[in-house]
Protein backbone atom coordinates (compact mmCIF):
# COMPACT_ATOMS: atom_id res chain seq x y z
CA UNK A 1 0.00 0.00 0.00
CA UNK A 2 1.40 3.37 -0.70
CA UNK A 3 0.56 6.55 1.72
CA UNK A 4 1.73 10.11 1.98
CA UNK A 5 4.40 10.52 4.69
CA UNK A 6 2.39 12.55 6.67
CA UNK A 7 -0.82 10.92 6.35
CA UNK A 8 1.13 7.64 7.94
CA UNK A 9 2.55 9.79 10.76
CA UNK A 10 -0.43 12.40 11.52
CA UNK A 11 -2.16 8.90 12.28
CA UNK A 12 0.59 7.86 15.19
CA UNK A 13 0.03 11.81 16.29
CA UNK A 14 -3.25 11.37 16.97
CA UNK A 15 -2.52 7.85 19.38
CA UNK A 16 0.35 9.62 20.76
CA UNK A 17 -0.07 10.80 24.71
CA UNK A 18 1.91 13.62 25.95
CA UNK A 19 4.78 13.31 28.51
CA UNK A 20 6.34 15.81 30.78
CA UNK A 21 9.33 17.23 29.22
CA UNK A 22 12.31 15.71 30.16
CA UNK A 23 15.63 18.16 29.69
CA UNK A 24 18.64 16.47 29.21
CA UNK A 25 20.88 16.64 31.77
CA UNK A 26 23.69 19.33 32.54
CA UNK A 27 26.02 17.20 33.55
CA UNK A 28 25.84 15.10 30.02
CA UNK A 29 27.35 18.48 28.54
CA UNK A 30 30.96 18.30 27.43
CA UNK A 31 33.51 21.16 28.40
CA UNK A 32 35.14 22.65 25.40
CA UNK A 33 38.66 22.50 26.86
CA UNK A 34 40.17 21.35 23.30
CA UNK A 35 39.99 21.21 19.83
CA UNK A 36 37.23 19.23 18.31
CA UNK A 37 38.05 16.79 15.50
CA UNK A 38 36.09 14.12 15.52
CA UNK A 39 32.49 13.99 13.84
CA UNK A 40 30.07 10.37 14.20
CA UNK A 41 27.59 10.85 10.82
CA UNK A 42 23.91 9.18 11.47
CA UNK A 43 21.86 8.34 8.08
CA UNK A 44 18.12 8.86 8.13
CA UNK A 45 16.03 6.07 6.77
CA UNK A 46 15.67 4.73 3.73
CA UNK A 47 19.74 4.92 3.46
CA UNK A 48 22.66 3.79 4.74
CA UNK A 49 25.95 5.05 5.66
CA UNK A 50 27.46 5.26 2.19
CA UNK A 51 25.53 8.24 0.88
CA UNK A 52 27.47 10.51 3.39
CA UNK A 53 30.72 9.36 0.96
CA UNK A 54 31.45 13.05 -0.03
CA UNK A 55 31.09 14.41 3.02
CA UNK A 56 33.51 12.14 4.46
CA UNK A 57 35.73 12.67 2.10
CA UNK A 58 35.70 16.77 2.39
CA UNK A 59 35.97 16.17 6.25
CA UNK A 60 38.89 13.90 5.78
CA UNK A 61 40.75 16.21 3.78
CA UNK A 62 40.24 18.98 6.16
CA UNK A 63 41.69 16.71 8.96
CA UNK A 64 38.97 15.63 10.45
CA UNK A 65 38.22 12.04 12.02
CA UNK A 66 35.19 10.63 10.81
CA UNK A 67 32.87 7.78 11.62
CA UNK A 68 29.71 6.83 9.61
CA UNK A 69 27.16 5.15 11.55
CA UNK A 70 24.95 2.08 9.73
CA UNK A 71 21.57 2.44 11.76
CA UNK A 72 19.50 -1.08 11.28
CA UNK A 73 16.63 1.04 11.22
CA UNK A 74 14.82 -1.74 13.46
CA UNK A 75 13.82 0.73 16.42
CA UNK A 76 15.00 3.74 17.35
CA UNK A 77 16.58 1.93 20.29
CA UNK A 78 18.61 -0.02 18.01
CA UNK A 79 19.66 3.10 16.12
CA UNK A 80 20.97 4.66 18.96
CA UNK A 81 22.54 1.64 20.74
CA UNK A 82 24.29 1.49 17.11
CA UNK A 83 25.07 5.40 17.00
CA UNK A 84 26.41 5.03 20.97
CA UNK A 85 28.69 2.55 19.92
CA UNK A 86 30.23 4.64 17.44
CA UNK A 87 30.70 7.81 20.14
CA UNK A 88 32.34 5.27 22.21
CA UNK A 89 35.33 5.09 19.86
CA UNK A 90 35.79 8.77 19.72
CA UNK A 91 39.20 9.58 21.74
CA UNK A 92 37.64 13.42 22.43
CA UNK A 93 34.89 15.79 21.66
CA UNK A 94 32.80 15.14 19.01
CA UNK A 95 30.43 16.64 16.65
CA UNK A 96 27.10 14.31 16.37
CA UNK A 97 25.15 15.01 12.58
CA UNK A 98 21.59 13.69 11.96
CA UNK A 99 20.20 13.44 8.52
CA UNK A 100 16.69 13.49 8.08
CA UNK A 101 15.77 10.67 11.13
CA UNK A 102 19.04 10.52 11.71
CA UNK A 103 17.92 13.98 13.62
CA UNK A 104 16.06 12.24 16.17
CA UNK A 105 18.88 9.31 16.53
CA UNK A 106 21.30 12.24 17.39
CA UNK A 107 18.57 13.90 19.79
CA UNK A 108 18.52 10.87 22.01
CA UNK A 109 21.96 9.99 21.25
CA UNK A 110 23.72 13.16 21.81
CA UNK A 111 23.19 13.38 25.55
CA UNK A 112 26.64 11.34 25.47
CA UNK A 113 29.59 13.06 27.24
CA UNK A 114 31.57 13.03 24.21
CA UNK A 115 28.94 15.15 21.97
CA UNK A 116 30.56 18.39 22.10
CA UNK A 117 27.53 19.47 19.79
CA UNK A 118 25.05 18.55 16.86
CA UNK A 119 24.28 19.20 13.05
CA UNK A 120 20.68 18.65 11.75
CA UNK A 121 21.14 18.11 8.01
CA UNK A 122 17.10 18.31 6.72
CA UNK A 123 16.77 16.40 9.87
CA UNK A 124 13.99 16.18 12.86
CA UNK A 125 14.49 17.24 16.02
CA UNK A 126 11.55 16.35 18.89
CA UNK A 127 11.99 16.92 22.17
CA UNK A 128 11.99 14.46 25.30
CA UNK A 129 8.71 13.07 25.73
CA UNK A 130 8.02 13.90 22.17
CA UNK A 131 7.37 11.32 19.00
CA UNK A 132 9.10 11.91 15.70
CA UNK A 133 5.20 11.63 14.19
CA UNK A 134 4.20 14.82 15.94
CA UNK A 135 6.72 17.12 14.22
CA UNK A 136 4.68 16.63 10.82
CA UNK A 137 1.22 18.09 13.18
CA UNK A 138 0.10 21.00 11.57
CA UNK A 139 2.21 21.45 8.48
CA UNK A 140 1.67 20.60 4.48
CA UNK A 141 1.97 16.58 3.69
CA UNK A 142 4.71 15.67 1.23
CA UNK A 143 2.94 14.72 -1.61
CA UNK A 144 5.52 13.81 -3.75
CA UNK A 145 7.56 11.49 -0.72
CA UNK A 146 5.44 8.48 -0.79
CA UNK A 147 6.00 5.55 1.41
CA UNK A 148 5.10 2.01 0.24
CA UNK A 149 4.61 0.10 3.91
CA UNK A 150 5.24 -3.76 4.14
CA UNK A 151 3.03 -6.35 5.63
CA UNK A 152 5.29 -6.45 8.41
CA UNK A 153 5.20 -2.96 9.40
CA UNK A 154 8.06 -1.29 7.23
CA UNK A 155 8.52 1.29 4.90
CA UNK A 156 10.30 1.95 1.40
CA UNK A 157 10.24 5.33 -0.50
CA UNK A 158 7.90 4.79 -3.77
CA UNK A 159 10.23 3.15 -6.39
CA UNK A 160 8.06 5.33 -9.23
CA UNK A 161 8.91 8.42 -7.15
CA UNK A 162 12.02 7.78 -5.40
CA UNK A 163 14.26 10.43 -7.56
CA UNK A 164 11.32 13.48 -7.71
CA UNK A 165 10.39 12.71 -4.05
CA UNK A 166 14.15 12.34 -2.06
CA UNK A 167 16.88 13.37 -4.70
CA UNK A 168 16.17 15.24 -7.54
CA UNK A 169 19.20 17.43 -8.08
CA UNK A 170 21.10 13.93 -8.24
CA UNK A 171 21.58 12.45 -11.42
CA UNK A 172 19.78 9.49 -13.05
CA UNK A 173 22.25 6.98 -12.04
CA UNK A 174 23.27 8.00 -8.82
CA UNK A 175 19.34 8.18 -8.16
CA UNK A 176 18.63 4.75 -9.10
CA UNK A 177 21.60 3.45 -7.10
CA UNK A 178 20.03 4.80 -3.67
CA UNK A 179 16.81 4.12 -4.85
CA UNK A 180 17.55 0.57 -5.29
CA UNK A 181 19.77 0.59 -1.86
CA UNK A 182 17.33 1.58 0.29
CA UNK A 183 17.15 0.11 4.21
CA UNK A 184 13.36 0.35 4.81
CA UNK A 185 12.42 1.32 8.16
CA UNK A 186 10.54 -0.07 10.81
CA UNK A 187 7.37 2.52 10.84
CA UNK A 188 6.61 2.30 14.16
CA UNK A 189 10.07 4.23 15.70
CA UNK A 190 8.41 7.28 14.24
CA UNK A 191 5.90 6.73 17.15
CA UNK A 192 8.33 6.16 19.95
CA UNK A 193 8.33 9.28 22.70
CA UNK A 194 11.90 10.53 22.57
CA UNK A 195 13.65 10.05 26.61
CA UNK A 196 16.80 12.95 25.84
CA UNK A 197 16.90 15.84 23.76
CA UNK A 198 20.22 16.76 23.63
CA UNK A 199 19.67 19.88 21.89
CA UNK A 200 18.64 21.57 25.53
CA UNK A 201 21.90 21.15 26.33
CA UNK A 202 24.27 20.95 23.49
CA UNK A 203 24.72 23.87 20.71
CA UNK A 204 23.50 23.19 17.39
CA UNK A 205 23.43 23.77 13.80
CA UNK A 206 20.65 22.95 10.98
CA UNK A 207 21.56 22.60 7.30
CA UNK A 208 17.76 23.07 5.24
CA UNK A 209 17.41 21.93 1.97
CA UNK A 210 15.22 24.97 0.24
CA UNK A 211 14.11 21.86 -2.21
CA UNK A 212 12.97 18.98 0.23
CA UNK A 213 10.57 17.61 -0.90
CA UNK A 214 10.28 14.69 1.89
CA UNK A 215 9.16 18.19 4.46
CA UNK A 216 7.26 20.72 3.84
CA UNK A 217 9.70 24.00 4.94
CA UNK A 218 7.56 25.72 7.43
CA UNK A 219 8.28 22.34 9.43
CA UNK A 220 12.39 22.32 8.40
CA UNK A 221 12.57 26.23 10.05
CA UNK A 222 10.41 25.93 12.77
CA UNK A 223 12.14 23.08 14.24
CA UNK A 224 15.63 24.65 13.51
CA UNK A 225 14.24 27.53 15.23
CA UNK A 226 12.85 25.66 18.33
CA UNK A 227 16.01 24.23 19.19
CA UNK A 228 17.91 27.73 18.94
CA UNK A 229 20.13 26.28 16.08
CA UNK A 230 22.46 28.56 14.07
CA UNK A 231 20.75 27.75 10.03
CA UNK A 232 22.28 27.67 6.86
CA UNK A 233 20.05 27.04 3.61
CA UNK A 234 21.21 25.25 0.60
CA UNK A 235 19.31 24.88 -2.98
CA UNK A 236 19.34 21.34 -2.85
CA UNK A 237 16.68 17.89 -2.52
CA UNK A 238 16.71 16.12 0.48
CA UNK A 239 19.44 14.03 -0.62
CA UNK A 240 21.93 17.08 0.23
CA UNK A 241 24.11 14.77 1.93
CA UNK A 242 25.06 13.83 -1.70
CA UNK A 243 24.24 17.00 -4.03
CA UNK A 244 25.51 19.56 -1.81
CA UNK A 245 28.47 17.36 0.58
CA UNK A 246 30.37 20.43 0.46
CA UNK A 247 28.11 22.66 1.67
CA UNK A 248 27.21 20.35 4.71
CA UNK A 249 30.79 19.82 5.25
CA UNK A 250 31.21 23.16 5.51
CA UNK A 251 28.77 23.65 8.45
CA UNK A 252 30.56 21.10 10.24
CA UNK A 253 33.80 22.88 10.00
CA UNK A 254 32.42 26.06 11.21
CA UNK A 255 30.84 23.89 14.40
CA UNK A 256 33.64 22.43 14.85
CA UNK A 257 35.85 25.68 14.93
CA UNK A 258 33.57 27.66 17.02
CA UNK A 259 33.51 24.52 19.83
CA UNK A 260 37.32 24.51 19.77
CA UNK A 261 37.31 28.27 21.04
Amino acid sequence: MSFEIGQILVATVAAANLFAMTPARAADATPNSKAVRNVVLVHGAFADGSGWRGVYEELKHRGFRVTIVQNPLTSLEDDVAATKRALDRQNGPTILVGHSWGGTVITEAGVDAKVAGLVYVSALSPDAGETTAQQYAGFAPASQFVIDTTDDGFGFVSLEKFKAGFAHDLNDSDAAFLRDAQVPINMSAFGVKLKNAAWRSKPSWAVIATEDKAFDQKMLIHMAERIGAQITKVSASHALFMSQHKAVADVIEKAAKTLSK
